[in-house]
């Protein structure tokens, strides 16, 4: 665990970088965070990437990847009532809890099919498993709040550094190392750090300029997409069942109630 955790953090690193690279590039100047960036900084690298992460690797050493996946699905419950319940930063109706629920219905179908459900509750599995959903949660309300008035690009970036270097240092003093790579492992922290930078950068983005539940719920769509990825890149066809289907259908019935606008709004 402690040498994942060190590999997480020069992922995010890297990540860090790269995101600042390619939004200077982009936006042609060199991204340097201000006075008033500091504590967004802070704040996102705490609960995006430290909290988040640092909960989860431990949560996912003691409990199963069936509970894990199901528990993670709650950071959009708990984004959503945040922001909603809160901060008031959008109001909650039947639509976007109805879609929530399909949502999650969608997650619980999709992994059924890898085993049962244990129903026993373990604090340090289930319960961190449960906390980084909600640190999770908590720095997409954090992005939606800061990017009123802040780059977001160079917020993620900044974090993902800053982030990274706390779970590194961590993963070192718990006694994790960094293997000698080999550039296959080399090639691969790459891409998950250049990943990271594209979609967390696009993630923030997004928050920016819509509402939290129109974008948090299409992360009822993840443990879908690895199922079908799996099946199609790694030949695990035998996960590739009825239930996909159905969990697939569920998923994108809750994102498009979710996303839909209402009636009334449409005949303005």
């Amino acid at each position: 665990m402690a040498s994942q955790i060190v590999f997480a953090g020069v992922r995010f690193f890297l990540a860090g970088v790269l995101t600042i690279i390619i939004g200077s590039v982009l936006q042609r100047n060199i991204l340097f965070p201000r006075k008033e960036n500091v504590k967004a900084i802070l704040c996102l690298a705490a609960f995006q990437t430290v909290i988040q992460y640092l909960f989860f690797y431990i949560g996912l050493a003691h409990t199963t990847g069936v509970k894990a996946s199901i528990l993670t699905a709650c950071n959009v419950f708990f984004a959503i009532l945040i922001a909603g319940v809160f901060l008031h930063q959008e109001k909650l109706n039947k639509r976007i809890l109805i879609g929530c629920l399909l949502g999650f219905l969608g997650v619980i179908c999709i992994n059924m099919q890898s085993g049962s459900v244990e129903l026993h509750f373990i604090w340090n599995g289930d319960g961190f498993i449960l906390l980084a959903a909600l640190s999770y949660a908590i720095s997409s309300v954090m992005i939606k709040q800061y990017g009123k008035t802040q780059n977001t690009v160079l917020l993620s970036g900044y974090q993902f550094m800053a982030g990274g270097i706390v779970l590194l240092v961590t993963g070192i003093v718990l006694g994790g190392q960094i293997q000698n790579g080999q550039n296959g492992a080399i090639a691969i922290i790459l891409y998950l750090s250049f990943v990271s930078a594209i979609a967390y950068s696009l993630w923030g983005v997004l928050l920016k300029y819509n509402p939290i539940s129109k974008v948090t719920v299409f992360g009822f769509f993840n443990p879908i997409a690895g199922v079908i990825l799996s099946a199609l890149l790694l030949q695990e066809k035998q996960d590739m069942g009825f239930g996909t289907l159905i969990a697939l259908i569920l998923v994108s019935c809750g994102i498009y109630l979710v996303n839909r606008d209402s009636d009334k709004k449409k005949k303005k």
